[in-house]
């Protein structure tokens, strides 16, 4: 017998506000019988074919150190610096930039999001095709 991963939750002071940025981030959708609301205490969005879920639950605590668990974006479309750059745009903070910590551009960006929880950008597959390609 194993376990699989039901959602992913996310500890938050504003449960509707970082789950409507994460849904821009990711693309993700709410739950078609279950839409969120400013006024929701927890707020839970999904891929568009419900496979993977986030679910962002208010609490009393802030956030006083770097995170113990992040997730790593791969760029669905486009470049890891193009997705970095959208990212910053609708409000990730950058915290470090490692893109050359391999070798000259195979590295990561290291943001934050609105609350500050730490997440990296990885290069696209196509980058990492074109790296590894003679």
């Amino acid at each position: 017998m194993t376990s699989y991963i039901a959602h992913t939750s996310v500890d938050c002071v504003d449960a509707y506000r970082l789950a409507e940025w994460w849904r821009q981030v990711l693309g993700y959708v709410d739950p078609p019988d279950d839409p969120n609301d400013p006024e929701h205490s927890e707020c839970l969005i999904q891929s568009p074919d419900g496979e993977r879920q986030l679910l962002f639950i208010e609490v009393p605590d802030e956030k006083l150190t770097k995170n113990r668990l992040h997730f790593d974006l791969r760029p669905s479309a486009g470049t890891r610096d193009e997705e970095v750059e959208r990212l910053l745009s609708l409000g990730a903070t950058e915290l470090a930039d490692h893109r050359d910590h391999y070798g000259p551009g195979v590295g990561w960006v290291v943001l934050a999001d609105p609350e500050g929880n730490e997440f990296c950008v990885l290069r696209s597959e196509p980058e990492r095709a074109a790296a590894e390609s003679p």
